[in-house]
């Protein structure tokens, strides 16, 4: 498979650097693809995005304005995706001095891609007047711009830095969860439920009581309020179980758990099965998830917890579980030789733990 930071190469460049040259008769196409791909080979998909703006600030016009109107002619006519994060990568950089131009250009070059790194550089410095427009985005027509509004406040954006100001004040952002709480669209609803997990890392009971305070019975909101409730619930958080009447003090027994393989090879399955009985004479509502604690490269262990299912157990009834999971390496999991764990988890809690071992 090739590299993600093929996506910025000589052939990309190319057609890049000609947009520009057709929106700004001073643009040097030549040179800038000399520029740009002079020594380019060894950085990264973000050091190569990052030289792009560089490079771009020294062929653009020097006043700022006059670059953004030439940007503002060039985006309709880039591939969307990830490369066109160069746009807001360049506002980031050098929109500082120019507020009002720099956010009307972010709302605009997130519909091509997503401003949601480069706004975050403008609420670190201004945050009061960013999150006054943002706000207004939070109703925009256009969804990518209803996203940008929760996903670029969000406390705890990945791959960027946090925002100390929502984290001390989650309030600042409550205004744009309650009018997204019910977007019709997912891509938007999955922004609004990722900026309220966030939340429940420092603000628990915050994230909780406004998770309260919403109309459950709308689905877009319903579906909101559980997906941003998943890292609590997975830590058997009581309130948060509350929320969906799971049970807070489980009544349960796990028999016959075992591994059907203990001795496993990367490439190969785990597989698993253990038996679900209720000890109480009411129904219980449960989520069940298993846990495996991964062997790391320092040979200590590394949790992650898995969905497995959620149901109603009723009165002494007994079900069966089980399950399979293909061991192998991902780009964001390396797995290394050597003893693992595996517990089963009931609302929050561990009823069963089995080793097993992985070879490579």
């Amino acid at each position: 498979m090739e590299p993600l930071k093929e996506m910025f190469n000589k052939k990309f460049y190319s057609q890049f650097a000609f947009e520009f040259s057709k929106a700004d008769k001073n643009f040097n196409a030549t040179q800038f693809v000399k520029d740009v791909t002079k020594d380019f080979e060894p950085l990264s998909l973000n050091e190569r995005m990052r030289k792009t703006s560089h490079t771009l600030k020294e062929h653009l016009p020097q006043d700022y304005k006059k670059a953004i109107d030439v940007m503002f002619k060039v985006i309709p006519n880039t591939q969307r995706g990830y490369t066109n994060l160069v746009f807001p990568d360049f506002v980031g950089l050098y929109g500082h001095d120019a507020i009002d131009t720099s956010l009307e250009a972010l709302k605009h070059f997130t519909t091509f891609g997503s401003s949601e790194f480069a706004i975050r550089e403008f609420l670190k410095r201004d945050f009061a007047k960013t999150i006054k427009v943002m706000h207004t985005w939070a109703k925009d027509k256009n969804a990518h711009v209803r996203r940008l509004a929760s996903e670029g406040s969000r406390p705890r954006l990945p791959w960027s830095f946090k925002l100390d100001e929502v984290i001390k004040n989650p309030k600042s952002t409550q205004n744009i969860l309650e009018i997204l709480k019910a977007d019709e669209e997912l891509y938007v609803r999955k922004s609004v439920a990722n900026h309220l997990n966030d939340h429940s890392k420092d603000n628990t009971d915050f994230m909780l009581q406004l998770l309260k305070s919403w109309d459950k019975s709308n689905a877009h909101t319903a579906w909101i309020v559980k997906h941003a409730s998943r890292s609590l619930i997975k830590k058997g958080n009581a309130n948060s179980l509350a929320l969906f009447d799971f049970e807070k003090n489980p009544k349960i027994n796990i028999e016959n758990f075992k591994i059907l393989k203990a001795k496993i090879k990367l490439g190969n399955n785990l597989e698993f099965e253990f038996d679900l009985i209720s000890e109480k004479n009411t129904k219980q509502k449960l989520v069940v998830d298993y846990i495996i604690h991964y062997q790391k490269k320092g040979k200590e262990l590394s949790a992650k917890v898995f969905k497995l299912k959620e149901l109603e157990l009723k009165p002494k009834e007994k079900i069966s579980i089980s399950k399979k999971q293909m061991m192998k390496d991902f780009s964001t999991r390396k797995h290394f030789a050597g003893e693992h764990l595996l517990e089963i988890q009931v609302n929050g809690k561990v009823y069963g733990k089995q080793k097993f071992y992985l070879s490579l």
